[in-house]
């Protein structure tokens, strides 16, 4: 009988630069309010987020200075490279195994283009071996981090007693933005933050978690409500219907079908660890899920402390979970481009 996939350890990592709220909604007064006349409409997003701060690549002043795609690209490798070293080397090092002992590395990371991939590059600060099987994934945006745990624990159950590194990594503030005058840029720049998490799997005895199932569901016409556009000037932000509501609306029948497919109910889970992707995505969800207001609380912190990080969010949820105690079945969630629920259930280790 095939033994089931472990999660071994989890780890996070930021960049060095903190942007606080306060001084994010002033720059973004500087560079707006006087070229676009519904500024004072949409600035109010900086105060009702639910962020305090945010980790950028860059200081805050270099976003004011003219950039296109190579001066954002050269500002995503070096900080990705450096991200995911960082988050990998701590989540190795958390389970106690050497970078050589690495069998496949699953990268998530959706906010620039590397070719080569990023575990290629990063490949000998982190001191992978030179046949360390590599899984670039691209696209999966704020889902990522849900799906990528999903691929890499397909990955370790298909080679029992195999190492299976994930790496999530976004720098989601690239794509600020000076020269798009929409409310969805100026709502991107009151969100997104930089960040990487990283995971440890192996089809294997003892770890924090057993991975019990995953799935997804995507629901058809919705390639509008998420997504990038592409300019010479790098990505532009796609936010074309209003996430919270659809979530209100439509994520608790989806993950009811994705629960139900492996013999599940929703009453079967007793903590959901959501991709926290803004305050009233957080209370939509509530809602949704039929929680009490306020259940979703590692994910208003872990908002509040990072916003919104796209795919390694809800790993920072998640790690804040096994800090505080897992309970016996948790499904960690989140939604992306699509647009897509993607959903792994985890076991607490006896």
């Amino acid at each position: 009988m095939a033994q089931s996939v472990q999660l071994v350890s989890i780890a996070t990592a930021v960049p060095p630069y903190v942007i606080d709220q306060r001084d994010a909604a002033a720059a973004a007064h500087r560079g707006f309010a006087e070229r676009y006349g519904d500024f004072e409409r949409v600035a109010p997003v900086f105060r009702s987020s639910g962020i305090r701060q945010r980790y950028a690549v860059r200081p805050i002043e270099w976003y004011f200075e003219p950039l296109g795609w190579p001066e954002r690209t050269r500002a995503y490798l070096d900080g990705a490279c450096r991200l995911f070293a960082d988050a990998a080397t701590k989540a190795l090092n958390a389970a106690g195994i050497s970078p050589t002992d690495v069998d496949t590395v699953v990268t998530i990371s959706s906010t620039g283009i590397a070719t080569p991939s990023l575990e290629a590059r990063a490949a000998r600060l982190v001191g992978f071996r030179a046949y360390v099987d590599r899984v670039p994934v691209f696209g999966l945006g704020c889902a990522g981090g849900v799906s990528g745990f999903s691929i890499a624990s397909r990955l370790a159950h298909s080679r029992p007693g195999s190492i299976v590194l994930l790496v999530a990594v976004e720098i989601c503030t690239l794509a600020f933005r000076l020269d798009e005058l929409t409310k969805a840029n100026i709502v991107a720049t009151a969100l997104f933050g930089d960040g990487a998490a990283a995971c440890v799997l192996r089809a294997d005895e003892g770890g924090i978690a057993t991975v019990e199932m995953d799935g997804q569901h995507t629901w058809p016409d919705t390639l509008d409500i998420m997504g990038w556009s592409v300019d010479p000037q790098g990505f532009g932000v796609i936010f074309d219907r209003a996430i919270p509501p659809f979530a209100e609306e439509h994520i608790a029948p989806a993950i009811a079908g994705i629960l139900n497919r492996s013999g599940l109910e929703l009453a079967d889970v007793d903590r959901f660890a959501c991709h926290p992707g803004g305050s009233k995505v957080i209370t939509a969800l509530e809602r949704a899920l039929s929680l009490e207001q306020g259940a979703l609380d590692h994910e208003r912190t872990v908002l509040a402390d990072y916003g919104n990080m796209s795919a390694p969010t809800a790993l920072f949820v998640l790690e804040r979970l096994i800090r505080s105690g897992l309970p016996s079945r948790t499904l960690l969630t989140a939604m992306g481009p699509g647009f897509t629920a993607s959903c792994v259930s985890l076991k607490r280790a006896a």
